[in-house]
């Protein structure tokens, strides 16, 4: 009798597993034009995993047609999932580059931290979002220019409207793009070897903000960036995730998403400034026209995300 109050109770159990990965995998698939379900998408992932979950617990309640329902619902999450975790089969030919992404918390992540970084992994490319005025005369004096001595900058007074690009080669034709309310940029680097390659930092307003604009501004960058060819590289936070269709479109065309080509899936990077965190991943590296060999997160102090840092090999 207790034998049987147990299996029904596992059977419940992983049927309610279940239910949540096909909740899962509903909201990765749909391309949601609701705020409420945007939101819900961004942790898709934690759901499916109760396939897995659902599959144990159904297989130790004896409920074989139910495993069997399970082992249908764990594929179609596999089928979602695990291609990221594939790497990459072809290489590239041309030089390497060092490519760091940071969100730096409305200019308070700490200078020596963001510096320490570019320094320790030799860094040519560094993205930052959340830049101030005062963040600018920090990550001078903790030697960041003499690291990367070329940049375009476009701070805020306050708050997380700001973003940059510094760079160990010359930036030319910078630009700041229309429609977007905190600032989204571009230049174009004059690499040694590779010659002119596209550099993007783009931050769009977060969704639960508003979630009208962040809709509309990640349409903007998915223009952006198939008008741009390559090679190019972006370095952003997308406030989105790869659960979210908005950032699967974006890498429809040219581009791919480092991690998703050295075979590293889902990078964590957010929230980094709680004891359970960082739970999504909304900070990115793309790259056209190269394949990234090596990625990581960094912990910066002082910042609510995590930082990237990807080694692309670009083609010639």
């Amino acid at each position: 009798m207790m034998r049987e109050r147990v299996e029904r109770a596992l059977l419940v159990l992983g049927w309610g597993a279940v239910v949540a990965a096909v909740a899962g995998i509903v909201l990765h698939v749909v391309d949601w034009r609701q705020k409420s379900m945007v939101l819900l998408a961004s942790g898709a992932m934690w759901l499916m995993l109760g396939a897995v979950v659902g599959l144990v617990l159904l297989l130790l309640a004896r409920g074989w047609r139910s495993s069997g329902a399970a082992v249908l619902v764990l594929a179609g999450t596999a089928w979602l999932v695990v291609p990221s975790y594939i790497p990459e089969a072809r290489a590239a030919d041309g030089p390497e580059l060092v490519v760091m992404q940071s969100n730096i918390l409305f200019g308070k992540a700490d200078p020596v931290a963001v510096v320490g970084a570019v320094r320790e992994n030799d860094v040519d490319v560094l993205t930052v979002e959340e830049l101030t005025i005062d963040s600018i005369t920090g990550l001078r004096g903790a030697g960041l220019e003499e690291r990367l001595p070329y940049f375009y900058l476009e701070p805020a007074q306050s708050g997380g409207g700001g973003t940059g690009i510094y760079s160990r080669y010359p930036l030319r034709d910078t630009k700041k793009y229309d429609g977007f309310i905190m600032s989204n940029i571009s230049a174009t680097m004059q690499h040694p070897q590779r010659g002119p390659m596209s550099v993007f930092a783009f931050h769009p307003i977060p969704p639960n903000l508003d979630f009208g604009a962040w809709s509309a501004e990640m349409r903007r960058v998915d223009e952006i960036l198939a008008a741009t060819s390559a090679p190019a590289i972006v370095g952003a936070d997308f406030n989105a995730t790869h659960d979210h269709s908005a950032y699967r479109a974006l890498l429809d065309g040219a581009f791919a998403s480092a991690a998703d080509q050295t075979g590293d899936g889902v990078l964590l990077t957010y929230p980094a400034d709680r004891r359970w965190g960082p739970v999504i991943g909304i900070d990115h590296i793309l790259v056209a026209g190269g394949v990234a060999e090596q990625i990581r997160t960094l912990t910066i102090v002082g910042s609510d995300h995590r930082a990237v840092l990807a080694t692309i090999r670009m083609d010639l």
